[in-house]
């Protein structure tokens, strides 16, 4: 019996190797930097030796993505809640990737708990977004509108609007910006960081919320998600995100226990997480 049991503990062990997780890690790095060398203007069939021109793009990006992530992991490993390892998930697209994303294997056990696991992953991708913007908008160019050809316009929230005026000296509307790949990375990072943050259903705003504000949680999570639909005509992705989020449900899952109460710290974190809400939403995102 004893020696039946070791072997089946030694295979359990050897099934927590994170083949999948290493897997799409690798992947989603090649797809970031495939997309960050597209960018650029490389052709990967006809230029494939200069792909790596697309390293800067995809590092800071698979950097803010994988703190955000690893963030709420070890706040959930300290919280006792039974987390996995991130899952990047690579992508054909623009970016490279969809994001990532941490699966809860047990239940979370009340609300200090809650507002920490939800707090941790954008507080602690929001360190590295910020930064990272900082430093590539000191890299970016100031051109002329008549320069500027094609290409996306990006929106701009309170947060970017000052770090544009005061790194470069320019407004959103008085010239156009060349966005360099970590800035066009840091961009993204705050941009999720404020998706992330929406005060509704189970997603990291709304976890706060409902920590916050239990009773809050049922009627702002339907503002908020109402809100949305308007701005679904300026640009489409919000019509998905309602739609996301309405499969997963606007209603938060109750807690096992729902009467331990945060004290002072936990309040300001939370109040913190959300204020770089407020900084970083982007009504409009994308203008192509």
């Amino acid at each position: 019996m004893e020696n039946r049991h070791e072997i089946e503990v030694k295979a359990e062990e050897k099934e927590k190797f994170p083949f999948l997780h290493l897997s799409l890690l690798i992947i989603t790095f090649f797809s970031t930097m495939l997309a960050g060398a597209i960018q650029e203007g490389i052709n990967p069939i006809v230029q494939p030796h200069l792909i790596y021109k697309g390293l800067p793009f995809s590092l800071t990006l698979m950097l803010i993505l994988g703190t955000h992530e690893i963030g709420h992991y070890l706040a959930s490993k300290k919280n006792g809640v039974s987390a996995t390892l991130p899952y990047f998930i690579p992508a054909p697209s623009l970016l490279g990737t969809f994001g990532a994303f941490i699966k809860m294997k047990s239940p979370i056990p009340h609300r200090k708990a809650l507002l920490k696991i939800g707090v941790s992953g954008p507080i602690a991708g929001f360190i590295i977004a910020l930064p990272a913007t900082i430093i590539g908008l000191w890299l970016s160019e100031v051109r002329e509108p008549s320069q500027m050809k094609g290409g996306i316009s990006l929106g701009s929230s309170l947060l970017l609007s000052f770090l544009t005026k005061t790194i470069l000296g320019v407004t959103d509307d008085s010239a156009d910006i060349l966005l360099h790949p970590v800035a066009f990375a840091g961009w993204i990072g705050l941009f999720v960081t404020a998706l992330n943050l929406l005060p509704m259903g189970q997603l990291d705003g709304g976890h706060i919320v409902y920590s916050l504000f239990k009773g809050g949680h049922y009627y702002l999570s339907r503002i908020i998600f109402i809100s949305l639909f308007p701005l679904g005509f300026f640009w489409e992705g919000w019509f998905f995100w309602v739609a996301a989020v309405f499969v997963f449900g606007l209603r938060h899952p109750q807690l096992i226990d729902e009467t331990t109460p945060l004290d002072m710290g936990d309040k300001v974190l939370g109040i913190i997480a959300l204020i770089i809400f407020i900084i970083t939403f982007i009504p409009v995102p994308f203008k192509i």
